[in-house]
């Protein structure tokens, strides 16, 4: 959910505390334009803006929706000055939204033309502020939001294993976590990975690894899985571009991780027009 709080805060340090340029009587109506196509996303978001300063949202499309260049896709009605107030923000967090739904429908479809199991998902490489607009926009196109903190699940990193070691982080997590929540371990030589799933490791991160040497540790892992009687999910991550998420959805993984989902999405560019429509 989008609060009043966060919705103040991006407001005020925006118009800050003497706006003149937006002192404008009288009421009007105004519109979102898509000025490229993409997927539409942070339309929530935006919506919680105008609420919050009193303009109606008369109509606006669905997130998710593929939106092409010219198309609507929010418009509001009101006191011009609540409406002009509203724009910047509006735009600037749909803006934002809607680039990480792209992006991310982009690599779910480059994984589907190999795979139809396989999961594309987002990293906790957001936007201090932004997570639930990034992740929710990242869900809506399809994608896979991954944790949302760090109490979703348990993720032994390098740095862990530097401190503990492997078995020693594993075992004092697992000592410590709830029968909920899963282990993933973070492995960087594909050695490791039947180790880390010996371990405990519900899920066996493989880290910067090429598309080549990550087969060979689902491989590795895969076999490890079958001795041991359970299921162990295999990721890839690190330095996976759209370009090259078809050659890891070849090798086997159940999730590809891209933190540029989120962290390096352009920006879906959209203009605010008021006044009359003109078709």
């Amino acid at each position: 959910m989008i609060t009043d709080a966060q919705v103040e805060s991006w407001l005020r340090e925006d118009v800050g505390h003497h706006d003149v340029t937006n002192q404008v009587p009288g009421e009007t109506t105004g519109r979102l334009v898509a000025k490229e196509s993409g997927i539409a996303a942070g339309l929530d978001a935006a919506t919680a803006v105008f609420d919050y300063l009193g303009v109606t949202v008369a109509d606006r499309v669905e997130d998710g929706t593929a939106i092409e260049v010219g198309d609507v896709v929010l418009r509001v009605e009101g006191p011009a000055r609540e409406v002009l107030r509203g724009e910047r923000v509006a735009v600037n967090v749909a803006g934002h939204a809607s680039g990480v739904a792209s992006r991310t429908r982009r690599a779910v479809d480059a994984a589907r033309a190999v795979s139809d199991d396989v999961r594309i998902a987002a990293t906790r490489k957001t936007t201090p502020g932004l997570r639930g607009i990034e992740k929710r926009a990242v869900a809506t196109a399809g994608g896979d939001t991954h944790r949302l903190d760090l109490s979703h699940m348990v993720m032994v990193k390098d740095n862990h294993i530097a401190e503990l070691g492997l078995d020693g982080a594993v075992e004092r997590f697992r000592e410590r976590v709830s029968f909920a929540t899963k282990i993933e371990v973070e492995v960087e030589d594909p050695e490791d990975a039947p180790r880390a799933a010996t371990a405990g490791a519900d899920v066996v991160l493989l880290d910067n690894m090429d598309p080549a040497t990550t087969e060979h540790a689902v491989d590795l892992l895969a076999e490890r899985a079958d001795e041991l009687g359970r299921e162990v999910l295999a990721e890839a991550s690190g330095g996976i571009t759209v370009g090259t998420v078809p050659d890891y959805a070849a090798t086997g993984v159940d999730v590809i991780s891209m933190g540029s989902l989120t962290h390096s999405a352009a920006s879906l560019d959209y203009s605010f027009r008021t006044g009359a429509e003109h078709r």
